[in-house]
């Protein structure tokens, strides 16, 4: 695998370097292509935290992690653990619901399986959606007290997903 690592209000040391090679780097024993695979990672400071973010995008999935601590390494070392979940907890999902054709790029022999995960929807709804504004939307969405509201945009017409980012700002998916 191949490293791309980039400093965000941050120099990024051959120590810093070296350690997040070495940890991430334990996650490739899941990747059946890994020379040709690229694993971007930044890592940042925002106040007395310390933020890292992984992204390695394969050829039909993206694993994508991120983790704030107020130490770096500990930061890294969670943001490992939390790719490793991720590729366990999806292996009986990726097998079972027959896209092994999809996810070839992963080696999901050697990964134990949680066979008791069942991810079930629990609940349905059908929303009508009303031509608002974006103003508009956020105002409703706080109303609720919800992290994301759906709406027709009024400029657009098309569907649009307000989401309250962590930072407390907000972040809007327009569909085409």
């Amino acid at each position: 695998m191949k490293y791309d690592i980039r400093g965000d209000k941050l120099v990024v040391t051959n120590a810093i370097k070296e350690y997040t090679e070495e940890k991430v780097s334990k996650i490739e024993k899941y990747l059946a292509s890994s020379d040709e695979l690229i694993a971007r990672i930044v890592v940042s400071v925002k106040g007395k935290d310390q933020k890292v973010e992984v992204t390695i995008p394969t050829k039909n999935l993206t694993l994508r992690a991120e983790e704030k601590n107020n130490d770096l390494y500990a930061a890294i070392d969670l943001v490992v653990e939390k790719l490793e979940r991720q590729i366990i907890k999806n292996k009986t999902k990726m097998l079972s619901k027959n896209i092994k054709n999809k996810v070839s790029e992963f080696i999901l022999t050697d990964i134990e399986s949680d066979e008791d995960e069942d991810e079930v929807i629990v609940k349905r709804k059908q929303l009508d959606t009303k031509p608002m504004s974006e103003e508009e939307a956020i105002l409703q969405m706080n109303m609720l007290g919800h992290d994301f509201f759906i709406f027709k945009d009024d400029k657009t017409f098309g569907v649009s997903v307000l989401y309250r980012r962590k930072d407390g700002n907000y972040g809007l998916i327009e569909t085409k």
